[in-house]
């Protein structure tokens, strides 16, 4: 049976094997990591933090983010925060979540600190031994032991392990609590669908704020024994020598970062001939046809896209590892919960017609917290509503066509936005296109789009529309291309359409 807590995750791998290393560190073995957690709770219990109190955890990336994130979901509940986050972000999300404590990095100077005062949560400091192992660390408390002090527990299964924030791009973001169950169902799906055994190394390059990072880099891995190596974050200029020096067996990202790796593939073709990985993955959003084609003829290895969300702990869906069948430009059969297409009345619609997909199964959360309106919305009885438009044919194989709130209405006509990305990746000098609705007066919203060119490469927004021409109907070719030399990013690297247009200025 699968674990139902990360305390007994933690016990697939052997005591002597590597748990988690870094480029250039000293490995912490699978012993060390179990005695870091236990020696973690018992630490918060003395300052009377048990299962179920927030820890808002604010690091950089790397291995003692990764050993934080285990350590607190264990014996409490984990709330990492984006690092990035400026004061009134930190005040609003250290509210929202009722921290009991904030764990921040020994000498870093950040404004969640001063917030922290302010709302008078106390604060930890995190004291780095990466001489002991990787992501070995002790937590300083400053001031009086708390008079609550309370025995150590390790949390249930029904306990909740990690509370993330909705993105909140149209509304408020809403928090989504997810259990050790949840946690735990959902790696070992990820596990399973990958293959993953105690001979894989996976390479980190992943925020470990995000669940896609979380689940599929850090804790699908520990749950059959694997080896993490963990990076200081996604870079394009260290991403080869990291390859190199580490001998990963596969690593997951997200569409930006293969494509930022494929700009400097050809500088590195040592590295790429010497290369250990057996596949790549891709989630979080779409993955062009192109790119998964540029990847697998860069390092012959196949590329796995899978199809995953907060609410789901990640995972809901993937493409297998051959000799299954794999199908580009699809995110795969349901690997882990239940999937229909359902219509607005959450009936189940004929195969191959488009409709919502909807998901249920023990790795997706139960409710949004303090939110009725919310969970009223988000749920066709006990099934959740992805909020993400999309087709099933006959094998399973499901296709995502959009956002139902990035879907473009234009006078009436419905356009799907990725559909018209996926034309204009075809044309040989675009590196990355998103496109995405611009207010109109009279249409209420017009097809834009945002271009990056290939490196040396030239087209202009007239030709690009040309391009476009052949293949769309009138009514979808962009009518504005804004070319520009880099698309503004969400925290997690991911090509966010919503809000574009407001943040290019347009309409």
């Amino acid at each position: 049976m699968p674990a139902q807590t990360i305390t007994e995750l933690l016990k697939s791998g052997a005591d002597d094997a590597t748990a988690l290393s870094t480029p250039g560190g000293t490995p912490l073995s699978y012993r060390a990591l179990r005695k870091l957690v236990a020696d973690t709770t018992a630490a918060l219990a003395g300052r009377g933090i048990g299962v179920n109190d927030r820890v808002a955890i604010v690091l950089d990336n790397g291995p003692e983010m990764a050993a934080a994130f285990l350590c607190t979901a264990s014996g409490a509940t984990a709330a990492p925060l984006n690092p990035g986050y400026r004061a009134d972000e930190f005040e609003f999300y250290l509210t929202d979540l009722r921290a009991k404590l904030l764990i921040v990095a020994q000498g870093k100077d950040s404004p969640c600190v001063a917030v922290a005062e302010q709302l008078s949560i106390p604060i930890a400091r995190l004291v780095s031994h990466p001489d002991k192992g990787a992501g070995t660390f002790t937590l300083a408390f400053p001031g009086s032991p708390a008079s609550d002090v309370r025995h150590p527990t390790s949390a249930t299964a029904s306990d909740i392990a990690l509370v993330l924030h909705t993105s909140g791009t149209t509304s408020r973001p809403k928090i989504v609590p997810l259990s050790n169950a949840n946690i735990c169902a959902s790696a070992h799906n990820v596990a399973r669908s990958l293959t993953l055994a105690a001979d894989d190394r996976g390479l980190v390059i992943m925020p470990l704020f995000h669940i896609h990072g979380l689940i599929a880099s850090l804790s699908a891995p520990l749950s059959v024994g694997g080896e993490v190596c963990c990076t200081t974050g996604f870079s394009a200029l260290k991403f080869f020598g990291w390859l190199g020096e580490t001998k990963p067996t596969w690593y997951s990202g997200v569409p930006t970062m293969h494509q930022a790796i494929l700009t400097r593939a050809a500088g590195n073709s040592d590295v790429i001939k010497a290369h250990r990985l057996r596949f790549i993955r891709s989630s979080s959003s779409s993955l062009p046809t192109r790119v998964i084609s540029e990847l697998e003829s860069t390092f012959g290895v196949p590329v796995i896209e899978a199809y995953g969300m907060t609410e789901a702990a990640h995972q809901m869906a993937s493409n297998a590892l051959p000799p299954k069948s794999r199908k580009p430009g699809t995110v795969g059969p349901s690997a882990g919960p239940e999937i229909r297409i359902a219509d607005i009345d959450g009936k189940t619609v004929p195969v191959g017609a488009t409709g919502e997909i909807v998901i249920r199964g023990s790795n997706v959360m139960r409710e949004y917290e303090n939110n009725p309106q919310a969970n009223a919305d988000a749920f066709y009885g006990d099934w959740f509503r992805t909020g993400d438009q999309g087709t099933m044919d006959a094998d399973g194989y499901v296709s995502i066509t959009g956002r139902l709130k990035e879907i473009i209405n234009r006078g009436g006509e419905k356009i799907s936005p990725r559909e018209v990305d996926e034309i204009l990746m075809e044309h040989p000098a675009v590196h990355q296109c998103v496109c995405f609705g611009m207010p109109h007066d009279m249409l209420g919203e017009e097809v834009a789009a945002a271009i990056v060119l290939k490196q040396g490469a030239q087209a202009t927004d007239k030709e690009l529309r040309e391009f476009a021409k052949v293949k769309l109907a009138d009514f979808k070719v962009p009518r504005k291309i804004v070319i520009l030399d880099a698309i503004p990013l969400g925290a997690t690297g991911k090509l966010q359409r919503i809000g574009l247009s407001q943040k290019l200025g347009l309409g």
